[in-house]
């Protein structure tokens, strides 16, 4: 890829692990079931690898439940896993704390800054009312949110990158060119989004292309290739302002 990012006229953005610090609202969720167990020998890296195991399966098998009852689900196999014990209430409330997950210190003024040259657009797992109260962090009005829950099944499946293709051409006009996918994620964004020869950008945030932290995203046997890669939102703004020149190959 060697095309200046100030080309695209679209960036498609997953939200949760790009825009919002999903580890440190995860582990912060976990705390009062460790709390409520005593347990001081579960630690965030082993807690966030649990997450990202169990919530693809979870994810993968039941495409149609809501992300609330997903993270529901998920706390009840993590204390599981571990062998604490947890409640229903416990189960529900880690269900319901994506509206206290941060955003990244950087998301709000880049995105910002994005705003005055893209439209953007959010491309991910999530209901319509968890993103509402994710959205109040980001500091812009997204041109459209694309959510798992309005598609129907969860990333990576191929079938929510081709609902963005089809809706960016019936809502705004565009053609897959015009888009960039900008995420965290190779196995929820990056390798589906190759797999349909789109351009993408990584916002590599754990340093994986330097080293082998995949936090709470499933790992991918083969990483994929990207175009761009950056290690904070802020990074990309600042490649932009700059004119788009500095592409990246993976």
């Amino acid at each position: 890829m060697t095309r200046p990012l100030t080309e695209f006229k679209v960036l498609s953005f997953d939200c949760y692990g790009t825009l919002i610090d999903w580890e440190t609202g995860i582990w912060d969720a976990l705390q009062p079931l460790l709390m409520a167990n005593e347990c001081n020998i579960v630690f965030r890296d082993d807690a966030l690898d649990s997450f990202a195991r169990h919530e693809s399966a979870v994810e993968a098998e039941f495409p149609q439940l809501g992300y609330r009852q997903v993270l529901a689900s998920v706390h009840a196999a993590f204390a599981d896993e571990f062998g604490l014990k947890t409640r229903k209430e416990l189960d529900e409330d880690f269900g319901h704390s994506v509206a206290f997950w941060p955003a990244f210190p950087d998301t709000a003024d880049a995105l910002r800054y994005l705003k005055t040259r893209y439209r953007l657009v959010i491309l991910s797992n999530i209901d319509g009312a968890s993103f509402a109260a994710s959205n109040r962090r980001l500091g812009v009005e997204f041109d459209a949110v694309y959510t798992a829950e309005a598609i129907g099944s969860y990333k990576p499946s191929l079938d929510n990158f081709r609902y963005l293709l089809e809706h960016i051409n019936q809502d705004f006009g565009l053609a897959e060119g015009d888009l960039l996918h900008t995420a965290q994620s190779l196995y929820h964004d990056h390798a589906p989004a190759r797999h349909l020869g789109l351009a993408n950008a990584w916002i590599d945030r754990q340093k994986l292309s330097e080293k082998d932290n995949w936090g709470a995203t499933a790992r991918v046997a083969s990483r994929p290739a990207v175009d761009y890669c950056f290690y904070s939102m802020e990074e990309m703004a600042e490649a932009v302002r700059g004119g788009g020149k500095l592409p990246w190959s993976g």
